[in-house]
């Protein structure tokens, strides 16, 4: 069952990498490829962009126009104004009602995929062993706690394998993400050093700079 193996440590690393991006940014991210793609969604999004240009120079129109002054062009505008402010609001709700379903249908992808096969894979492959211990190399207690809940006696089962994949990428993200934060903390110290560094040459050059001037100008009195 070696695909199995792969299958269950690939789940346990999605489950951590979605818990530590968030699912908010995923959506976020993948909404934006969504609609750079020629899709319908990429369309409206174009047309409402276009007819929001539209819109500002309307308006910028309408606020640089006199209503006393020149009524008819300015009700021109007020109602071409009026008139796009209501497209767009209909195009908003219409690109909103798209996130939405978008929103809904990678939630339940996301889902299945991470903790759906969670808990399918330890249900469906209950009987089944991951992988087989040397005979002899444990006690009876120790390879029937491995083996729980149905796996044949001797063996790792799916529920044991997950566990211990879930230790290990766990321990493994927590140890990334220290080294990360030890590297970010090391290089704002050092940027840090550098700034009050060059804080601390600035008055000495000033005063080196002056000191010259004065030297100057008592070499030319002389």
């Amino acid at each position: 069952m070696a695909s199995l193996l792969v299958v269950i440590f690939v789940v346990e690393v999605a489950v951590v990498a979605v818990n530590s991006i968030g699912a908010k940014s995923i959506n976020d991210l993948l909404w934006n490829l969504y609609i750079s793609t020629p899709l319908g969604t990429s369309k409206q999004i174009r047309e409402q962009r276009e007819l929001q240009a539209s819109y500002l120079k309307v308006r910028r129109d309408l606020n640089a126009t006199s209503s006393q002054d020149e009524f008819a062009k300015w009700a021109k505008l007020r109602r071409q104004h009026d008139k796009m402010l209501e497209e767009l609001e209909k195009k908003k709700s219409g690109i909103d009602a798209s996130r939405g379903t978008f929103d809904k249908t990678v939630s339940g992808a996301r889902w299945f995929c991470t903790s759906g096969l969670r808990w399918f894979l330890p249900f469906w492959y209950s009987r089944e062993p991951i992988f087989w211990l040397p005979h002899g190399w444990f006690p009876y207690y120790a390879e029937w706690l491995i083996s729980f809940p149905r796996a044949p006696l001797g063996s790792v089962s799916v529920a044991s394998w997950q566990l211990a994949c879930a230790g290990v990428v766990a321990l493994l993200a927590d140890t990334i993400g220290a080294i990360v934060r030890l590297v970010v903390d090391a290089r704002q110290k050092a940027q840090a050093k550098a700034q009050q560094a060059r804080r601390k040459e600035e008055p000495v050059r000033a005063s080196a700079a002056r000191s010259e001037d004065d030297k100057t100008e008592s070499k030319k009195e002389l």
